[in-house]
């Protein structure tokens, strides 16, 4: 998925208000579109509600009401949002464990350093000719 099918749109899916603020700023600072939710079940109320996926999905583990491993597997079982790519957000030792057994394109640590994060959603959300 290239930006340009995408509008440079990043969801963050992450339960903690200050760390999801926090990120979608760095994002927006970045000239990315920021796209929030508090769980899983309100991301997945947003993307099968808009017609203009996310190049990414950034998504935290342990959440009330739908965690992350429920929303993946949720999100794989919809043809319609299983081609949009997960980055596993995690304070876990094992969060690379995690991302590979949920077939995710890779993971963040917590605390969230955010040139990685930068990075990495550069990686997942191919500049256009309108953002260099």
């Amino acid at each position: 998925m290239s930006a340009g099918s995408c509008g440079r749109r990043v969801l963050i899916v992450e339960d903690d208000s200050d760390l999801r603020n926090t990120l979608a700023d760095v994002l927006e600072d970045g000239d990315y579109q920021a796209l929030r939710a508090e769980n899983g079940a309100v991301a997945l109320a947003e993307l099968r509600n808009t017609k203009r996926h996310p190049c990414l999905i950034l998504l935290d583990m342990m959440m009330p009401v739908m965690d992350g491993r429920a929303f993946r597997a949720a999100q794989q079982q919809d043809p319609s949002l299983r081609a949009i790519p997960v980055i596993v957000l995690s304070a876990h030792a094992d969060a690379s464990l995690e991302a590979s057994q949920m077939a995710a394109q890779g993971f963040l640590r917590k605390p969230v350093d955010l040139g990685a994060l930068m990075e990495t959603v550069e990686r997942f959300c191919v500049a256009d000719p309108q953002h260099p």
